[in-house]
């Protein structure tokens, strides 16, 4: 199936969290007028690296087999919101034909424009590595000198995955204690972690969630290439 002459463009988000999904459709909607989403959905993904401690290869090419099947499907765009598939990716996007986006780009550039001092909150050891990675590859396009500081949430994901959100929110803010006085701005590694603070009031440093700015770097990405299209006629 292919997107139809007069039909909206659409987004293929592709997931390893399934509570995420409504979050993101909303984001989109809000941000992206005229596209529209569909979610695929492989929580294995996910689990397959928590138990190898690694990205392997074969979690590697399974996500290829995703982003090419949401081609197949009429996708223009494909965005990937799990920070601990990055790395694939980002190996991913020489070869694809439609414009595709890891969601903690957006976050990763934010917080360059927040200061020097960096930390990187996770509730997934899995997680820091790619985020960390992304944050000094931005800082060294824009010949930055930072400082990173990172902190494993233990044990938040885990009450995550067995429903007792209030205890993976209270691990997140404790993590979130244990940075601030040292750093600028503290980034949450992963989409999943967006709505612990949500009811903190007055924190004393930037705190930056991946889902919104994702979304926002990928749109003004893609108006972008719109942009660069019609002026090449």
């Amino acid at each position: 199936m292919t997107t139809g002459t007069y039909e909206s463009p659409a987004l293929a988000m592709i997931h390893t969290v399934h509570g995420i999904i409504p979050a993101f459709n909303e984001l989109v909607t809000r941000h992206l007028p005229g596209w529209r989403p569909f979610n695929m959905l492989d929580e294995s993904l996910l689990g397959h690296t928590i138990r190898e401690g690694a990205l392997s290869r074969q979690t590697m090419r399974r996500l290829a087999t995703h982003i090419w099947s949401a081609v197949d499907a009429g996708a223009s765009a494909v965005l990937v919101t799990c920070s601990s598939l990055g790395p694939a990716v980002d190996a991913a996007m020489p070869l694809c034909p439609v414009p595709l986006f890891r969601i903690d780009d957006g976050v990763a550039i934010e917080a360059l424009q927040c200061g020097d001092r960096i930390g990187v909150l996770a509730t997934l050891f899995t997680t820091l590595s790619p985020t960390t990675h992304l944050i000094e590859r931005h800082a060294q396009r824009m010949g930055r000198e930072i400082l990173l500081t990172s902190h494993l949430c233990e044990g938040a994901f885990e009450k995550l995955r067995d429903g007792d959100r209030a205890a993976h929110d209270a691990l997140i803010r404790e993590g979130l204690a244990a940075l601030l006085g040292n750093v600028d701005v503290v980034v949450l590694a992963q989409a999943s972690m967006a709505n612990a603070l949500s009811e903190m009031k007055g924190t004393p440093v930037p705190i930056l969630a991946s889902p919104e700015l994702g979304v926002l770097h990928m749109s003004s990405a893609l108006k972008s290439a719109t942009s660069g299209k019609a002026l090449r006629g």
